[in-house]
Protein backbone atom coordinates (compact mmCIF):
# COMPACT_ATOMS: atom_id res chain seq x y z
CA UNK A 1 0.00 0.00 0.00
CA UNK A 2 1.33 3.54 -1.12
CA UNK A 3 0.13 6.88 0.02
CA UNK A 4 -1.98 7.26 -3.43
CA UNK A 5 -4.09 4.84 -2.63
CA UNK A 6 -5.42 6.20 0.86
CA UNK A 7 -8.25 8.63 0.12
CA UNK A 8 -7.57 11.76 0.77
CA UNK A 9 -5.66 13.03 3.86
CA UNK A 10 -3.23 15.47 1.51
CA UNK A 11 -2.39 17.26 4.84
CA UNK A 12 -1.18 14.36 6.90
CA UNK A 13 0.54 12.78 3.92
CA UNK A 14 2.86 16.07 3.44
CA UNK A 15 3.27 16.16 7.19
CA UNK A 16 4.45 12.55 7.50
CA UNK A 17 6.69 12.59 3.98
CA UNK A 18 8.58 15.60 5.54
CA UNK A 19 9.33 13.61 8.88
CA UNK A 20 11.35 11.59 7.21
CA UNK A 21 12.69 13.60 4.41
CA UNK A 22 14.07 16.25 7.45
CA UNK A 23 14.68 13.17 9.80
CA UNK A 24 12.55 14.20 12.20
CA UNK A 25 10.77 10.88 12.96
CA UNK A 26 10.18 10.19 15.96
CA UNK A 27 10.32 6.95 18.27
CA UNK A 28 6.48 6.45 19.24
CA UNK A 29 3.54 7.98 16.60
CA UNK A 30 -0.13 7.74 17.26
CA UNK A 31 -2.66 7.80 13.90
CA UNK A 32 -6.05 9.18 16.14
CA UNK A 33 -8.75 9.12 13.58
CA UNK A 34 -12.18 8.20 13.35
CA UNK A 35 -13.62 4.95 12.40
CA UNK A 36 -13.53 4.81 7.77
CA UNK A 37 -11.19 8.14 8.42
CA UNK A 38 -8.11 6.01 6.92
CA UNK A 39 -5.82 6.05 9.90
CA UNK A 40 -4.92 2.38 9.04
CA UNK A 41 -4.19 2.02 5.89
CA UNK A 42 -2.43 5.30 6.20
CA UNK A 43 -0.09 3.86 8.61
CA UNK A 44 0.07 1.06 7.01
CA UNK A 45 1.60 2.86 3.63
CA UNK A 46 4.18 4.48 6.54
CA UNK A 47 5.19 1.69 7.99
CA UNK A 48 5.81 -0.52 4.54
CA UNK A 49 7.57 3.03 3.63
CA UNK A 50 9.56 3.29 6.36
CA UNK A 51 11.00 -0.42 5.76
CA UNK A 52 11.25 -0.42 2.42
CA UNK A 53 13.46 3.23 2.79
CA UNK A 54 17.16 1.91 1.89
CA UNK A 55 19.61 2.47 4.23
CA UNK A 56 22.35 4.68 4.74
CA UNK A 57 25.88 3.18 3.98
CA UNK A 58 27.78 2.27 7.27
CA UNK A 59 30.59 4.47 8.17
CA UNK A 60 33.86 3.57 8.76
CA UNK A 61 37.71 4.74 9.43
CA UNK A 62 40.09 5.14 6.69
CA UNK A 63 43.55 4.67 6.35
CA UNK A 64 44.19 8.18 7.09
CA UNK A 65 42.11 8.42 10.53
CA UNK A 66 39.15 10.22 8.85
CA UNK A 67 35.36 8.29 8.62
CA UNK A 68 34.75 7.24 5.57
CA UNK A 69 30.96 5.75 3.98
CA UNK A 70 31.21 3.11 2.12
CA UNK A 71 28.72 4.16 -0.75
CA UNK A 72 27.17 7.88 -1.38
CA UNK A 73 23.96 8.15 1.09
CA UNK A 74 20.60 7.42 -0.73
CA UNK A 75 19.17 10.37 -1.50
CA UNK A 76 15.35 10.75 -0.18
CA UNK A 77 12.77 9.16 -1.89
CA UNK A 78 9.00 10.40 -1.98
CA UNK A 79 6.34 7.77 -0.49
CA UNK A 80 4.66 7.62 -4.10
CA UNK A 81 7.90 5.79 -5.69
CA UNK A 82 8.96 3.62 -2.71
CA UNK A 83 7.33 0.56 -5.26
CA UNK A 84 10.84 1.04 -7.45
CA UNK A 85 12.60 -0.51 -3.68
CA UNK A 86 13.76 -4.26 -3.73
CA UNK A 87 12.10 -4.44 0.19
CA UNK A 88 8.75 -2.88 -1.07
CA UNK A 89 6.98 -6.14 -2.43
CA UNK A 90 8.10 -7.56 0.77
CA UNK A 91 6.29 -4.86 3.07
CA UNK A 92 3.22 -4.69 0.54
CA UNK A 93 2.84 -8.42 1.24
CA UNK A 94 3.07 -7.76 5.29
CA UNK A 95 6.02 -10.28 5.15
CA UNK A 96 8.75 -8.03 5.47
CA UNK A 97 10.38 -8.88 8.50
CA UNK A 98 11.40 -6.03 10.09
CA UNK A 99 7.69 -5.01 9.89
CA UNK A 100 5.82 -5.86 12.99
CA UNK A 101 2.08 -6.53 14.36
CA UNK A 102 -0.28 -6.00 17.02
CA UNK A 103 -4.13 -6.31 17.44
CA UNK A 104 -6.95 -7.52 19.35
CA UNK A 105 -7.23 -11.12 19.24
CA UNK A 106 -8.98 -13.84 21.04
CA UNK A 107 -8.12 -17.49 22.42
CA UNK A 108 -8.55 -20.25 19.57
CA UNK A 109 -9.90 -22.49 22.49
CA UNK A 110 -10.47 -22.58 26.33
CA UNK A 111 -7.37 -21.65 28.21
CA UNK A 112 -5.44 -20.36 25.13
CA UNK A 113 -3.21 -16.78 25.86
CA UNK A 114 -3.19 -15.69 22.21
CA UNK A 115 -0.60 -13.47 20.33
CA UNK A 116 -1.18 -11.54 17.39
CA UNK A 117 1.51 -13.94 15.75
CA UNK A 118 -1.52 -16.57 15.67
CA UNK A 119 -3.67 -14.70 13.36
CA UNK A 120 -1.37 -13.28 11.03
CA UNK A 121 -2.19 -15.20 8.35
CA UNK A 122 -5.91 -14.07 8.82
CA UNK A 123 -4.60 -10.28 9.84
CA UNK A 124 -2.92 -10.47 6.05
CA UNK A 125 -6.26 -10.94 4.35
CA UNK A 126 -8.45 -9.02 6.32
CA UNK A 127 -5.84 -5.68 5.79
CA UNK A 128 -6.06 -6.97 1.47
CA UNK A 129 -9.99 -6.89 1.64
CA UNK A 130 -11.31 -4.52 4.18
CA UNK A 131 -8.03 -1.64 4.47
CA UNK A 132 -11.44 0.50 6.17
CA UNK A 133 -12.52 -2.04 8.46
CA UNK A 134 -13.20 -1.32 11.78
CA UNK A 135 -12.21 -3.94 14.82
CA UNK A 136 -15.98 -5.53 14.97
CA UNK A 137 -15.10 -6.18 11.40
CA UNK A 138 -11.61 -7.97 11.97
CA UNK A 139 -13.30 -9.81 15.29
CA UNK A 140 -15.83 -11.08 12.90
CA UNK A 141 -13.43 -12.27 10.04
CA UNK A 142 -11.46 -14.08 12.96
CA UNK A 143 -14.61 -15.62 13.91
CA UNK A 144 -15.19 -14.01 17.55
CA UNK A 145 -18.91 -13.71 17.71
CA UNK A 146 -19.93 -12.29 21.09
CA UNK A 147 -16.31 -12.78 22.33
CA UNK A 148 -14.16 -9.66 23.44
CA UNK A 149 -11.23 -9.49 21.72
CA UNK A 150 -7.50 -8.30 23.75
CA UNK A 151 -3.89 -7.25 23.16
CA UNK A 152 -2.87 -9.57 25.85
CA UNK A 153 0.10 -9.47 28.41
CA UNK A 154 1.43 -12.41 26.41
CA UNK A 155 1.28 -9.99 23.26
CA UNK A 156 3.48 -7.18 25.38
CA UNK A 157 5.82 -9.88 25.79
CA UNK A 158 5.89 -10.87 22.44
CA UNK A 159 6.37 -7.26 21.34
CA UNK A 160 9.52 -6.73 23.55
CA UNK A 161 10.97 -9.77 22.73
CA UNK A 162 10.76 -9.19 18.90
CA UNK A 163 11.72 -5.63 19.48
CA UNK A 164 14.74 -6.52 21.07
CA UNK A 165 16.15 -8.25 18.20
CA UNK A 166 18.50 -6.57 15.49
CA UNK A 167 16.88 -5.38 12.28
CA UNK A 168 17.33 -7.96 9.68
CA UNK A 169 17.58 -5.88 6.51
CA UNK A 170 15.94 -2.67 7.29
CA UNK A 171 17.12 0.55 8.94
CA UNK A 172 14.04 0.52 11.14
CA UNK A 173 12.14 -1.82 13.22
CA UNK A 174 8.64 -0.94 12.64
CA UNK A 175 5.62 -2.32 15.36
CA UNK A 176 1.98 -0.74 13.98
CA UNK A 177 -0.25 -1.42 16.84
CA UNK A 178 -3.56 -1.48 15.82
CA UNK A 179 -6.42 -0.19 18.29
CA UNK A 180 -4.44 0.36 21.55
CA UNK A 181 -8.03 0.99 23.08
CA UNK A 182 -7.80 -2.53 23.76
CA UNK A 183 -4.26 -2.23 26.23
CA UNK A 184 -5.30 -2.89 29.70
CA UNK A 185 -3.09 -2.36 32.73
CA UNK A 186 -0.81 -4.96 30.59
CA UNK A 187 0.08 -2.50 28.89
CA UNK A 188 2.10 -0.83 31.15
CA UNK A 189 4.78 -3.68 30.24
CA UNK A 190 5.51 -1.87 27.16
CA UNK A 191 6.06 1.86 28.80
CA UNK A 192 9.73 1.43 29.25
CA UNK A 193 10.27 -0.01 25.92
CA UNK A 194 8.40 2.69 24.21
CA UNK A 195 9.85 5.82 26.13
CA UNK A 196 13.88 4.21 25.59
CA UNK A 197 13.49 1.72 22.46
CA UNK A 198 16.50 0.32 20.91
CA UNK A 199 18.00 1.93 18.10
CA UNK A 200 16.23 2.49 15.11
CA UNK A 201 12.93 1.24 16.40
CA UNK A 202 9.69 2.90 15.33
CA UNK A 203 6.10 2.40 16.96
CA UNK A 204 3.37 3.35 15.14
CA UNK A 205 0.06 3.53 17.09
CA UNK A 206 -3.30 2.97 15.47
CA UNK A 207 -6.52 4.40 17.28
CA UNK A 208 -10.15 6.13 17.11
CA UNK A 209 -10.17 7.15 20.48
CA UNK A 210 -7.63 8.45 23.05
CA UNK A 211 -9.60 8.80 26.17
CA UNK A 212 -9.35 5.03 26.30
CA UNK A 213 -5.84 4.19 25.99
CA UNK A 214 -3.57 4.51 28.56
CA UNK A 215 -2.85 8.04 29.85
CA UNK A 216 0.69 6.74 30.15
CA UNK A 217 1.00 5.19 26.68
CA UNK A 218 -0.51 8.69 25.30
CA UNK A 219 1.50 10.66 26.88
CA UNK A 220 4.57 8.92 25.33
CA UNK A 221 3.56 9.21 21.60
CA UNK A 222 3.69 11.87 19.24
CA UNK A 223 0.11 12.78 17.88
CA UNK A 224 -0.37 12.20 14.31
CA UNK A 225 -3.76 13.50 13.78
CA UNK A 226 -5.97 11.89 10.66
CA UNK A 227 -9.08 13.77 9.41
CA UNK A 228 -11.66 12.52 7.65
CA UNK A 229 -11.92 12.25 4.09
CA UNK A 230 -13.95 15.21 2.13
CA UNK A 231 -17.50 14.16 0.82
CA UNK A 232 -16.17 14.57 -2.73
CA UNK A 233 -12.82 12.44 -2.17
CA UNK A 234 -15.65 10.12 -0.82
CA UNK A 235 -17.81 10.36 -3.67
CA UNK A 236 -14.65 10.02 -6.06
CA UNK A 237 -12.91 7.21 -4.17
CA UNK A 238 -16.79 5.24 -4.53
CA UNK A 239 -17.13 5.77 -8.58
CA UNK A 240 -13.54 4.94 -9.35
CA UNK A 241 -12.70 2.08 -6.66
CA UNK A 242 -16.06 0.63 -6.08
CA UNK A 243 -17.66 1.50 -9.25
CA UNK A 244 -20.58 3.35 -8.07
CA UNK A 245 -22.60 5.27 -10.43
CA UNK A 246 -22.16 9.05 -9.96
CA UNK A 247 -25.49 10.11 -8.46
CA UNK A 248 -25.64 7.05 -6.25
CA UNK A 249 -21.63 7.85 -4.95
CA UNK A 250 -22.60 11.44 -4.45
CA UNK A 251 -25.77 10.80 -2.26
CA UNK A 252 -23.52 7.93 -0.29
CA UNK A 253 -20.90 10.53 0.40
CA UNK A 254 -23.64 12.83 1.55
CA UNK A 255 -24.67 10.77 4.45
CA UNK A 256 -21.26 8.52 5.66
CA UNK A 257 -19.68 12.05 6.74
CA UNK A 258 -16.54 10.76 6.05
CA UNK A 259 -16.68 7.57 7.15
CA UNK A 260 -15.12 5.15 3.83
CA UNK A 261 -16.48 2.36 5.83
CA UNK A 262 -19.61 3.59 6.30
CA UNK A 263 -20.07 4.40 2.28
CA UNK A 264 -19.25 1.04 1.13
CA UNK A 265 -22.12 -0.46 3.78
CA UNK A 266 -24.28 2.04 2.21
CA UNK A 267 -23.15 1.32 -1.21
CA UNK A 268 -24.38 -2.93 -0.87
CA UNK A 269 -28.03 -1.62 0.03
CA UNK A 270 -28.16 1.16 -2.24
CA UNK A 271 -31.39 -0.35 -3.58
CA UNK A 272 -32.74 -0.37 0.20
CA UNK A 273 -36.04 2.14 0.47
CA UNK A 274 -35.21 3.71 3.68
CA UNK A 275 -37.19 6.72 2.55
CA UNK A 276 -40.26 4.87 2.45
CA UNK A 277 -39.23 2.85 5.64
CA UNK A 278 -39.06 6.14 7.79
CA UNK A 279 -42.22 7.74 5.72
CA UNK A 280 -44.28 4.47 7.87
CA UNK A 281 -42.33 4.52 10.89
CA UNK A 282 -43.22 8.46 11.29
CA UNK A 283 -46.69 7.52 10.07
CA UNK A 284 -46.60 4.73 12.88
CA UNK A 285 -45.36 7.30 15.78
CA UNK A 286 -47.68 10.11 15.17
CA UNK A 287 -51.04 9.20 13.49
CA UNK A 288 -50.70 5.57 13.50
CA UNK A 289 -51.70 4.52 17.18
CA UNK A 290 -50.08 1.82 19.31
CA UNK A 291 -50.77 -1.02 16.93
CA UNK A 292 -48.88 0.09 13.53
CA UNK A 293 -46.21 1.32 16.43
CA UNK A 294 -45.67 -2.50 17.39
CA UNK A 295 -45.44 -3.14 13.92
CA UNK A 296 -43.04 -0.82 12.57
CA UNK A 297 -40.94 -1.44 16.01
CA UNK A 298 -41.08 -5.52 14.60
CA UNK A 299 -40.47 -4.69 11.17
CA UNK A 300 -36.79 -2.59 12.25
CA UNK A 301 -36.20 -4.73 15.06
CA UNK A 302 -35.56 -7.57 12.64
CA UNK A 303 -32.89 -5.26 10.49
CA UNK A 304 -29.58 -6.77 10.93
CA UNK A 305 -27.62 -4.46 13.19
CA UNK A 306 -25.90 -2.85 10.31
CA UNK A 307 -29.07 -2.02 8.59
CA UNK A 308 -30.50 -0.48 11.44
CA UNK A 309 -27.67 2.04 11.82
CA UNK A 310 -27.84 2.92 8.24
CA UNK A 311 -31.58 3.42 8.39
CA UNK A 312 -30.81 6.12 11.53
CA UNK A 313 -28.04 7.45 10.02
CA UNK A 314 -30.23 8.25 6.54
CA UNK A 315 -32.76 10.01 8.83
CA UNK A 316 -30.07 11.87 10.39
CA UNK A 317 -29.13 12.80 7.00
CA UNK A 318 -32.65 14.12 5.70
CA UNK A 319 -33.17 15.68 9.42
CA UNK A 320 -29.31 17.88 8.32
CA UNK A 321 -30.82 18.71 5.06
CA UNK A 322 -33.88 20.07 6.30
CA UNK A 323 -31.89 22.60 8.62
CA UNK A 324 -29.58 23.65 6.09
CA UNK A 325 -32.46 24.04 3.63
CA UNK A 326 -34.20 26.69 6.18
CA UNK A 327 -30.19 28.40 6.75
CA UNK A 328 -30.29 28.77 3.16
CA UNK A 329 -32.84 28.57 1.19
CA UNK A 330 -34.27 25.98 -1.34
CA UNK A 331 -32.40 27.93 -4.04
CA UNK A 332 -28.95 28.40 -3.25
CA UNK A 333 -29.06 24.54 -2.14
CA UNK A 334 -27.96 21.25 -4.30
CA UNK A 335 -30.14 18.30 -3.03
CA UNK A 336 -32.12 15.73 -5.01
CA UNK A 337 -35.95 15.98 -5.47
CA UNK A 338 -37.26 13.18 -3.49
CA UNK A 339 -35.37 14.12 -0.46
CA UNK A 340 -35.84 17.67 -0.76
CA UNK A 341 -39.59 17.06 -0.38
CA UNK A 342 -38.85 14.82 2.26
CA UNK A 343 -37.15 17.17 3.95
CA UNK A 344 -39.50 20.01 3.87
CA UNK A 345 -42.02 18.02 4.98
CA UNK A 346 -39.87 17.25 8.09
CA UNK A 347 -39.63 20.97 8.73
CA UNK A 348 -42.98 21.33 8.28
CA UNK A 349 -43.47 18.92 11.65
CA UNK A 350 -40.75 19.97 13.57
CA UNK A 351 -38.58 23.11 14.21
CA UNK A 352 -34.77 23.30 14.74
CA UNK A 353 -34.52 22.66 18.19
CA UNK A 354 -36.80 19.55 17.91
CA UNK A 355 -34.67 18.07 14.77
CA UNK A 356 -31.65 19.01 17.08
CA UNK A 357 -32.71 16.19 19.86
CA UNK A 358 -33.86 13.64 17.52
CA UNK A 359 -30.92 13.52 16.11
CA UNK A 360 -28.90 13.47 19.39
CA UNK A 361 -31.33 10.64 20.08
CA UNK A 362 -30.82 9.13 16.76
CA UNK A 363 -27.10 9.27 17.55
CA UNK A 364 -27.69 7.81 21.00
CA UNK A 365 -29.60 4.69 19.15
CA UNK A 366 -26.77 3.71 17.05
CA UNK A 367 -24.39 3.66 19.70
CA UNK A 368 -26.38 1.41 21.99
CA UNK A 369 -26.86 -0.96 18.27
CA UNK A 370 -23.31 -1.14 18.37
CA UNK A 371 -23.18 -2.39 21.85
CA UNK A 372 -25.72 -5.09 20.89
CA UNK A 373 -28.88 -3.25 22.59
CA UNK A 374 -31.88 -5.01 22.25
CA UNK A 375 -33.18 -3.75 18.89
CA UNK A 376 -36.91 -4.25 20.11
CA UNK A 377 -36.61 -2.39 23.09
CA UNK A 378 -34.77 0.51 21.83
CA UNK A 379 -36.88 1.29 18.64
CA UNK A 380 -39.66 1.04 21.31
CA UNK A 381 -38.10 3.72 23.64
CA UNK A 382 -36.73 5.52 20.54
CA UNK A 383 -40.41 5.77 19.05
CA UNK A 384 -41.89 7.08 22.25
CA UNK A 385 -39.48 9.76 22.24
CA UNK A 386 -40.13 10.91 18.97
CA UNK A 387 -43.55 11.02 19.38
CA UNK A 388 -42.94 13.69 22.35
CA UNK A 389 -40.67 15.35 21.05
CA UNK A 390 -42.91 16.34 17.70
CA UNK A 391 -46.65 15.47 18.71
CA UNK A 392 -46.25 17.10 22.26
CA UNK A 393 -43.04 19.74 21.37
CA UNK A 394 -41.38 18.47 25.06
CA UNK A 395 -38.27 16.24 25.79
CA UNK A 396 -38.48 12.95 28.09
CA UNK A 397 -36.80 10.64 29.96
CA UNK A 398 -37.56 7.15 28.40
Amino acid sequence: MQFKDVIGLSETKEQLTDLVKQNRLSHALLFLGKEGSGALPLALAFAQYVVSTPQAAPVVEDLFGGMTALEPKPSFIHPNEIQSQPAFQRAEQLIHPDLHFSYPVIPKKSGDKPTSTDYISEWREFVKQYPYGNVYDWLQFIGAENKQGNITAEECNDIIRKLSLKSFESEYKVLLLWMPEYLGKEGNKLLKLIEEPPANTLFILVAENDEQILPTILSRCQLVKVATPENKEIEEALITRANAPETTAKQIAAICEGNYREALQLLQHADEDWQSLLKDWLNATLKGGPIAQVKLIDELSKLGREKQKQFLRYFTHLLEQGVRLKAIGEENFAISDHEKDFALRLNKISGVSQQQYIIEELDKAAYYIERNANAKMLFNALTIKLYHIIQNKVLVEV
